[in-house]
């Protein structure tokens, strides 16, 4: 056997395991959306309620701001260190708010609905107090560098916790866009909610955030450099601004933001970048759905609004067609999978893309059957055939069910439908990762010991003892396996067992759809019986 033909065997293999591995389960949506939003509260910053259901966390972070005359105190911790990174956090709330627009009733329904609005208002109090003025932001509390020589719970955090902003002379037009669009799509939540003053209050900080980001033009990372080595701006603030008004539109019915977003549409490359990734950083297929959207909801379209539409459309299913490997024209225009099949995008965090992915392709296959058309995955003319022994590629249909089933093969992936039968959803079934990169989640609750644990001791204690955290980090999406589907259970490996809040946020509405899909097959089943 040649090894070209042995590695086709194997390949085949294992995607025939992987096809049984899925067909014979049938996971817990309900539990696992529960258990998503239970990890919010892991991940606070600040004075915690008294309904604060994660005991083994503490008060932290008191001070926050003190230094520089502000109150800065709550807010969440990115991931498993002590950091407030402002860009992340907006991008998480944005997308636990989005959730909740296209799956509240059924987030509702599994009687977690008071618990998902906590955790975006615990985010949104937050950015209340960060945005001290019309052109002022505080972005970031801590010092990335410092915080990662400690291993200590945020509790009885040494580490320096100065507050950095962005301004009119020192401008972060993506974070101060992205924060606008966390605050926009907030307060739709809370204006369904019946919270018409809440409402009103946080869409006020989005225009005025949007008009800052807009008008002060800059890359963040350039005016807050600590954040350069963490959370740099690859994509630049164009996509933000085009998302934040696409947000600011649907808030507030406003003509003039739906008037930005197709005037800007060219220029700021809406309708021109055609990526397989959406992440913090990356928010085109983000926005590129959401104007999709617009074809089915606005019903007052120009001829030439709607074809700008169109051409976010078609960049979005370039984006839905790439996670689903069917795009025309080979690997260069389709996401990379691992052997059993799970999108794999970078080794470090590599789910957040997934999770990323899978809610935009689960909305986008809820917009596909509304407008009752399927998804076409069209030919590049100037794709490169190489790799397809040179035959001329066509054009493929593909139908809303197909791509819902795809999204939920991915979102079973993460839960353990996989080679390694392990969830990568903390505390969901009973094989999960036990050694979760995380400060707090790996050391003893200060209920539990009181006693001061220093910087370095936190690493001789707790870092690097083999054994499992004293605490499971329920609700967190780790990063994941490698791209050979496999994944390594150690707190060093920390490409792959470290979580962050925006690994998590994508799924409260993917479960949430998936708890509705599951309970229509179940109906279905009881009918054919």
């Amino acid at each position: 056997m040649s090894d070209v033909t042995g590695r086709f065997v194997l390949a085949a293999a294992v995607a025939v395991a992987s096809l049984v591995m899925a067909a014979a389960a049938r996971h817990d949506y309900g539990d696992a959306l529960s258990k998503s939003l239970l990890y919010f509260e892991s991940q606070r910053s600040g004075r915690l309620p008294y309904n604060q259901r994660v005991r083994w966390r503490g008060h932290s972070g008191l001070t926050d701001g003190l230094e520089q005359g502000v109150d800065l105190v709550g807010g969440y911790y990115d991931a498993g260190d002590h950091v407030k990174f402002g860009l992340p956090m907006a991008f998480t709330v944005t997308m636990l708010s989005w959730a909740v627009l296209e799956y509240g009733d059924q987030i509702a329904a599994a009687g977690e609905g008071a618990h998902a609005l906590q955790s975006i208002k615990w985010g949104t109090d937050y950015f209340i107090k960060a945005h001290t003025a019309p052109n002022e932001l505080w972005t970031q509390v801590g010092d990335g560098d410092s915080d990662h020589y400690c291993w200590q719970r945020p509790e009885d955090m040494t580490t320096s916790r100065r507050a950095y902003k962005v301004d009119a002379e020192h401008p972060g037009s993506e974070v101060a866009a992205e924060t606008a669009a966390a605050m926009a799509a907030a307060s739709i939540v809370f204006r369904r909610a019946g919270d018409a003053h809440y409402a009103h209050l946080l869409l006020h900080h989005a225009q005025q955030l949007f008009e800052f980001a807009d008008k002060y033009r800059g890359r963040y990372d350039a005016s807050v450099r600590v954040v350069k080595s963490y959370y740099p701006s690859a994509s630049g603030y164009n996509d933000e601004l085009l998302w934040a008004a696409l947000w600011l539109h649907r808030a507030t019915g406003g003509r003039e933001y739906l008037d930005y977003a197709v005037a800007n549409a060219d220029d700021f490359g809406g309708t021109g970048w055609g990526v397989s990734e959406f992440s913090w950083d990356i928010k085109y297929p983000g926005l590129q759905v959401l104007a999709s959207k617009l074809l089915l909801e606005e019903k007052d379209l120009s001829s030439e609004y709607r074809a700008v539409l169109e051409k976010f459309r078609a960049k979005a299913e370039f984006y839905v067609c790439s996670n689903m490997n069917k795009n025309p024209g080979g690997a260069a225009r389709n996401a990379p999978r691992t052997p059993a099949g799970l999108i794999f995008i970078r080794p470090w965090n590599n789910l957040q893309y997934v999770t990323n992915a899978v809610f935009l392709l689960t909305v986008h296959s809820d917009l596909l059957a509304a407008l009752g058309e399927p998804l076409r995955c069209t030919v590049d003319e100037d794709a490169d055939t190489s790799d397809t022994g040179g035959e001329t590629a066509a054009d493929v249909v593909v139908r809303a069910e197909e791509v819902l089933a795809f999204a939920k093969a991915q979102a079973d992936y993460i839960l353990g439908t996989n080679p390694m039968e392990t969830s990568y959803l903390v505390g969901y079934s009973d094989k999960y990762p036990r050694r979760v990169h995380h400060r707090a989640a790996s050391t003893a609750s200060f209920a539990d010991e009181k006693g001061f644990i220093g910087c370095a001791q936190g690493f001789d204690s707790w870092y690097s003892a083999g054994e499992e955290n004293p605490h499971d980090l329920v609700g967190a999406v780790v990063g994941g396996p490698d791209g050979e589907d496999r994944f390594n259970d150690q707190r060093g490996a920390y490409m792959q067992t470290e979580a962050c809040t925006y690994n998590t946020a994508p799924m409260v509405g993917v479960f949430s759809r998936l708890m509705e899909l599951d309970a229509e097959e179940r109906l279905r089943e009881q009918r054919d019986l």
